[in-house]
């Protein structure tokens, strides 16, 4: 099943496409995602190896979406001990099989130079 999570107007939104049109599941508070269209059906399995630095964008039953660059990180919800917060710009490292989240020291944005 396609998701995307839409966000717009200081709301979030969850859809997915049923008969090739988006329908809308969910409504949320937008809170701390910034403003755009996120398809995570596109999310790809995390590299256990690395670090993945980015914002985590959508967190369901199941799953943890970050996103790290343009590409839609898809870690386990149950690899967490506690799963980090919507909007949050983490740090996700895989230590024994556990994904442990901290708060991002990189800082996302462009400079005067």
């Amino acid at each position: 099943m396609k998701q995307r999570l839409l966000v717009l107007n200081g709301q979030r939104l969850v859809q997915s496409e049923q008969g090739g049109q988006w329908a809308t599941d969910k409504v949320e508070k937008a809170g701390a995602v910034k403003p755009g269209i996120y398809d995570i059906h596109l999310a790809t399995a995390p590299d256990k190896n690395k670090r993945q630095d980015g914002p985590i964008v959508y967190v369901d039953k199941t799953s943890v979406y970050q996103q790290v660059g343009r590409i839609f990180i898809k870690h386990a919800r149950a690899d967490f001990d506690k799963v980090p917060e919507v909007g949050a710009n983490s740090s996700v490292k895989y230590e024994g099989g556990k994904a442990h989240a901290t708060p991002s020291t990189i800082k996302l944005g462009r400079g005067i130079s």
